[in-house]
């Protein structure tokens, strides 16, 4: 199936907390959207592969995602290598995605920079004709946008994401083995997202960034270039002045 959106995350769980919110508004739009997993968060602290990727396809449903799926690029170490660039070229191809949401340039995780490298690579070569022509037609998405994470940027752009806070919400809720929100609490170790702090912390930047732009929730993303605005006045801030 061809997507209009597609979004990236090294691990299960990024996409839902640093997009979601967008995810959902563009799919309540008749937008098709997507999610890729880069791994299954296997070396995480909490939960086991097989818990995370139904959690993932749970969190999939409650953003209305029509396609989900993971690659295998080695959580706690994530290789950015040709054989890792050809299997996301492949996926691009595939799904033909004209814009792509994805992780960070620099962040907390180690393995957040180094998707975003994956991420940016892949999408620039998917559209060379003689890189990876097993994978299918060449194809190269419009736009990389990348979305907010633990560390904090100058936003390129803000997204009104309040229509779709509640499906972010419960995506973030069927991410049981790891957020507060989810019941995470309750058993195995404490880690920084599983505590309330960190919960309470993303409703806290998005009612933040929504109230720069009169919104009760915004989303933050980063683009390396400026962008094209055919219309200043359709980017104007409602609300009170």
């Amino acid at each position: 199936m061809k997507l209009d959106v597609l979004a990236i995350g090294a691990h299960p769980d990024d996409v839902e907390l640093g997009c979601g919110g967008t995810l959902a508004v563009l799919a309540r739009r008749g937008k098709k959207v997507g999610i890729l997993h880069l791994t299954r968060g296997e070396m995480g602290t909490r939960g086991t592969p097989e818990e995370r990727v139904a959690e993932a396809e749970g969190a999939a449903r409650a953003l209305g995602a029509v396609e989900m799926d993971f690659l295998d690029c080695g959580d706690g170490g994530l290789r950015t290598g040709p054989a890792e660039e050809d299997s996301l070229i492949e996926k691009i191809r595939l799904w033909r995605p004209d814009l792509v949401l994805g992780p960070t340039p620099s962040d907390r995780h180690p393995d957040h920079g180094r998707g975003h490298r994956l991420v940016e690579a892949a999408c620039f070569y998917a559209g060379l004709r003689n890189r990876a022509p097993w994978t299918g037609e060449p194809f190269r998405p419009a736009a990389v946008f990348s979305y907010m994470q633990h560390d904090h940027f100058t936003p390129s752009f803000l997204v009104d994401v309040t229509a779709g806070w509640e499906a972010k919400i419960e995506s973030m809720r069927a991410y049981r083995s790891q957020l507060h929100g989810g019941g995470a609490t309750g058993e195995g170790p404490v880690t920084k997202v599983s505590t309330p702090e960190f919960w309470y912390a993303v409703e806290g930047r998005a009612r933040h960034y929504g109230e720069i732009i009169s919104a009760a929730y915004a989303e933050p993303f980063w683009s390396r270039t400026p962008l094209a605005v055919a219309d200043p006045t359709s980017i104007l801030p409602g609300g009170v002045r």
